[in-house]
């Protein structure tokens, strides 16, 4: 990580020309599509062009990576995953009551922490959600862009990101878990409904 600190300090003037600010959604998108956790690089973004400007960015860049990803679950993954989904049947019945919730389902797991973000991605793919649903649940990792982009614009430098994630006291930081947590129970509570929903017209 320190190499990766050391090459990135030397292209912030890079990074923080309209060049550098094209170039940051591609590589955003492909660090969210490589499973890699997005907070340090919403940080990043966040310390180099500040938390409106930086949210935008990560947004895009989050809604390509995630776009990728679930279309390979979609397309060059359905199959192979479907084949061993049949030795599944628990699994079966749990997605197919995720798909039936859709939209309310994915704006929930964005909104949590406890659901990583690019998982999600191949996970709906492989899943029987729709596109729309997809998309537009993407809104629901706004919230937690803003915070992050917002802390990492009022780091010092690159090295005090952990210091300043381990401050987070602020009460937006606060707003924010209270989110997540209400989010997390909310997905418990409506896959249970749900699950119960499918056993019960499936007669399982």
């Amino acid at each position: 990580m320190n190499d990766l600190i050391n090459i990135l300090d030397s292209y912030i003037g890079f990074l923080n020309t309209p060049i550098g600010v094209i170039l940051f959604v591609p590589f955003y998108a492909i660090w969210v599509s490589l499973l890699l956790p997005g907070v340090w690089a919403s940080m990043l973004a966040g310390f180099i062009y500040g938390t409106w400007l930086g949210s935008l960015i990560v947004f895009f860049g989050a809604c390509i990576g995630a776009q990728v990803a679930f279309w390979m679950g979609r397309t060059f993954l359905k199959s192979w995953f479907n084949e061993r989904l049949a030795h599944f049947p628990k699994l079966q019945v749990t997605l197919k009551a995720i798909s039936r919730e859709g939209l309310k389902f994915v704006l929930l797991t964005r909104l949590s922490p406890a659901f990583p973000f690019s998982l999600l991605n191949f996970a709906y793919g492989l899943s029987d959600v729709g596109p729309r649903d997809f998309s537009i649940g993407l809104l629901g990792i706004l919230p937690g862009t803003i915070l992050f982009c917002g802390l990492g614009s009022v780091a010092g430098d690159l090295t005090s990101f952990s210091e300043v994630l381990s401050e987070q006291g602020d009460i937006h930081a606060f707003v924010i878990r209270l989110l997540g947590i209400a989010a997390t129970l909310a997905v418990i509570l409506l896959i249970t409904r749900s699950v119960r929903q499918v056993l019960e017209d499936y007669d399982v």
